[in-house]
């Protein structure tokens, strides 16, 4: 089962991840970080920025690799994941970009009528991922039908970086960083998949207000199934969800989860 640690809000969250991170690349100069876009990783970042620069760490050989992009932005657009991990990741930590990578990289260039080389982009960002030793520490958001990166419900849990559609609903959600113009929003994406984030060495889940309180408790207490993506967690040797008491209020077994972590012991980390 996965490490539930209950905080009273993002900050507390990040400062967990923060340290966790910043530890992390202390003992491995050239670590490999999972990377995700959305709100719930701003606080986790923020917090490791503000560690890099008072503990004046060296972050030149640390490596990233993000979860997804929109098919067919530009890499360019303000909107594609690759602008939004420069902005929100690797200027504030002051990551050397050209070992920042998203799974669009391999398309800049090509066409959306060139499926050949759409198709062949998720194995090579996998080979890629492989060829760097593995993620050490991917971050994860949840969305409120528990879908992690751009894997819907219904997605294989074995599956690898790959073409997705996008659903409706999640055009609508993002209609917001588009001017609310749906027509905007690309209906497709490539994702890593279930199978690839499994295959990270430490998973931490981040989860914050009442709208993802449902998703969390699938995701921790329910049974392990495709129509809740995040619920794959269950299955990671090691899985951290940190969540908020609002995100934690479906939980039963709360008391537990924050006993546990209470008693832990400090060298243990997370």
């Amino acid at each position: 089962m996965a490490e539930v640690i209950i905080v009273k809000d993002e900050a507390e969250a990040g400062a967990i991840y923060g340290r966790c991170v910043a530890d992390l690349i202390k003992a491995k100069p050239d670590a490999v970080l999972g990377l995700a876009t959305g709100s719930s990783p701003l606080a986790a970042y923020r917090a490791l920025a503000g560690i890099v620069e008072a503990e004046s760490i060296d972050v030149s050989q640390v490596r990233g690799f993000a979860l997804d992009e929109y098919l067919g932005l530009p890499l360019t657009h303000p909107e594609s994941y690759h602008a939004t991990i420069h902005r929100t990741v690797v200027e504030p930590l002051g990551l050397d970009p050209a070992k920042v990578h998203v799974p669009g990289d391999i398309l800049e260039g090509a066409p959306l009528s060139d499926g050949e080389r759409i198709a062949g982009a998720g194995p090579a960002y996998d080979a890629a991922i492989e060829a760097a030793g593995g993620i050490d520490v991917q971050i994860l958001g949840i969305g409120t039908d528990g879908h992690v990166g751009f894997n819907e419900p219904g997605s294989s849990l074995a599956s690898g970086t790959r073409v997705k559609t996008l659903t409706e609903q999640t055009r609508i959600d993002n209609a917001r960083f588009f001017d609310d113009d749906l027509a905007q929003v690309p209906t497709h994406c490539i994702t890593q998949g279930i199978g690839t984030i499994l295959k990270a060495r430490h998973l931490v889940l981040l989860a914050f207000g009442a709208g993802k309180a449902e998703a969390v408790a699938e995701t921790v207490e329910g049974g392990v199934s495709a129509f809740c993506p995040a619920s794959a967690l269950q299955l990671h040797p090691h899985a951290t969800i940190i969540v908020d008491e609002a995100a934690a209020s479906r939980l039963r077994h709360k008391d537990y989860y924050r006993y546990s972590y209470e008693h832990k012991p400090a060298w243990q980390g997370i």
